[in-house]
Order: C-alpha cells, then sequence, then structure tokens
C-alpha cells in the first residue's frame, strides 16, 4: 500500500498501526458509509473536522463517525468562546487534506488536537491515513502520543 505523510509519521515514532483499504464511493465520504467498507463497528471509525475559534483560531476535532460536534463544548475545550466549522473550500488549503481524507497527523501546519474522550473506550481505532481509500488502525491512545491531543466531551448528545 501506497504510503502517506501520516504513515511515515507514525512509523518514524514507532507506533504500531495497520492499515486497511476500502473502496471510495464519492457519493458518500462519511464515516458511516467507511466503516460499512472496513466490515467495522461505527465506535472504531473516527472523523477529522477542522474548527476555527473566536480566540484561539484553527484547531481539529476528533470524533466517532455517527456522532457530530458540539460546537460549545468543542469551543469550551480549546479556549474560545465560539467556535465554527471551516468552509468545505478552505479545507485543502488549509491543511493539505481534502473531504473523506483528512487526518490532524500531517496537515500542512500543526493545530491543536481534541480527541472525544469515548474513544478512549476502544482498544483500537480507525482514523483517515490522509487520504480517500484508507485508513489507520491504531490504539486511541497512540493516537493521542502522535497528535499530542487533548481528550475531552466533545459530542452533542441531542441527536
Amino acid at each position: 500500500m501506497e504510503k502517506t505523510n501520516a504513515t511515515r509519521i507514525i512509523e518514524k515514532l514507532g507506533i504500531p498501526f495497520s492499515l486497511q483499504e476500502y473502496k471510495v464511493d464519492a457519493e458518500h465520504l462519511d464515516a458511516i458509509h467507511v466503516a460499512e467498507q472496513l466490515g467495522q463497528d461505527i465506535a472504531t471509525v473516527y472523523k477529522t473536522l477542522v474548527l476555527v475559534g473566536d480566540k484561539t483560531g484553527y484547531f481539529v476535532g476528533v470524533i466517532q463517525g455517527d456522532k457530530e460536534i458540539d460546537l460549545k463544548k468543542a469551543a469550551k475545550i480549546s479556549g474560545n468562546k465560539k467556535a465554527a466549522m471551516i468552509p468545505m473550500k478552505e479545507l485543502l488549503p488549509l491543511t493539505g487534506y481534502v473531504r473523506g481524507g483528512c487526518t490532524a497527523i500531517g496537515m500542512k501546519k500543526s493545530f491543536p488536537v481534541f480527541l472525544d474522550e469515548h474513544a478512549l473506550s476502544q482498544d483500537y481505532i480507525f482514523i483517515s491515513a490522509g487520504k480517500r481509500g484508507l485508513q489507520i488502525k491504531l490504539s486511541p491512545e497512540d493516537y493521542v502520543k502522535v497528535t499530542s491531543a487533548t481528550v475531552g466531551d466533545l459530542i452533542n448528545n441531542n441527536n
């Protein structure tokens, strides 16, 4: 399989991981579809969201694939009063990644990363390897090490 910036970084750190390929469907880039393609429980497939705060600027939220981020919780944990998702057209120029292939590992610039606490209840999680069709499987604790993520509650419990 083709190496990506994310896989090179993880290898360099000596962190154990595996890669899983899946068939990309441009009409269904969501994490639920990825979980189905991988044959995995959605509770183990995480999506990477890029947000902007009113005080600290850009940051990354990583949450379970079938959940919605709570913008108030995301703002609070990141030291902001308000936070919003960035417009999709800003994703590639800002991170170097496209929708469906975005990961906090190896972005053009390093941003603070916040991982939802539910990840720690899993033995492993899947995150994008930095391109559509490829996922990295690793322990949530190792993900925290690689990204220097802060762990906290990011999920909107109203859905």
